[in-house]
């Protein structure tokens, strides 16, 4: 996995581009403190709605595939209970109507929702049922585990292949029962918040993807942040063919 820091900038935008961009949403508590805001949640707010933006821009540049970190199950099971719940809130009220405004993306979910409380996992649930005939593809990464991720697809893999429904288990094959979109690998993560740790972030579906950091949170990402991304991701994919 490559990494950059987008403290130094690609001069312009060019092809290869991504077919599946990550993305690691981090900072939104930093970003409130910087905005004077005592409640952190004004943080977590603004970094919701800000994945409308995001899609919008992806749609823009004609990609079609994209993966968020919204909450790990490490976070629903270690942070401060009154912060757990408002981002249950969020996932409940904000995230599936963003996705369902955009229009054209379908909603996935990968992770334990029941670790979620069920008017939460009701509304991602109906999110994904309204949105399932659309072209582009978001998964969210809610309840999230990275082993779990991968021992659960192993096993279905495996029940698959004692069924007969499979001849070998391949890495395709467990690929194919990996939660999420169609496309299951990520060429591009684009870490916000200045960290290049990934954070478990689909360690399966990222073997290969290279890595972009962003040094402001994820509610201050820009549309210009992102072409930044892909220039790099072409430079570097660039590259690696000739």
């Amino acid at each position: 996995m490559e990494l950059r820091d987008a403290s130094s900038r690609p001069a312009s935008l060019a092809v290869p581009r991504p077919r599946h961009i990550g993305v690691i949403m981090d900072g939104n508590r930093r970003w409130a403190k910087a905005q004077r805001h005592v409640d952190v949640g004004f943080g977590h707010k603004a970094g919701a709605e800000h994945l409308s933006n995001f899609m919008a821009w992806l749609s823009a540049r004609s990609i079609d595939h994209a993966s968020a970190y919204v909450l790990s199950a490490d976070n629903i099971r270690k942070r401060d209970s009154q912060e757990v719940r408002y981002l249950f809130r969020l996932i409940e009220e904000i995230i599936p109507h963003r996705v369902k405004a955009a229009q054209s993306w379908q909603l996935h979910v990968s992770g334990d929702l029941d670790l979620l409380p069920a008017s939460a996992r009701a509304a991602l649930e109906r999110a994904i049922q309204e949105t399932s005939d659309r072209p582009r593809h978001l998964t969210l990464a809610i309840g999230y585990d990275a082993h779990a991720d991968i021992v659960s697809a192993v096993q279905r893999a495996i029940l698959h292949l004692a069924t007969g429904e499979l001849d070998d288990l391949t890495v395709e094959a467990v690929s194919e029962q990996l939660a999420g979109g169609p496309v299951k690998d990520i060429d591009l993560i684009i870490r916000t918040g200045g960290d290049s740790r990934t954070s478990g972030f689909f360690p399966w579906q990222t073997k290969s993807a290279e890595l972009y950091v962003v040094q402001h949170p994820w509610p201050a990402l820009s549309e210009s942040d992102l072409d930044d991304a892909l220039s790099y991701y072409a430079t570097k994919r660039g590259r690696a063919t000739t």
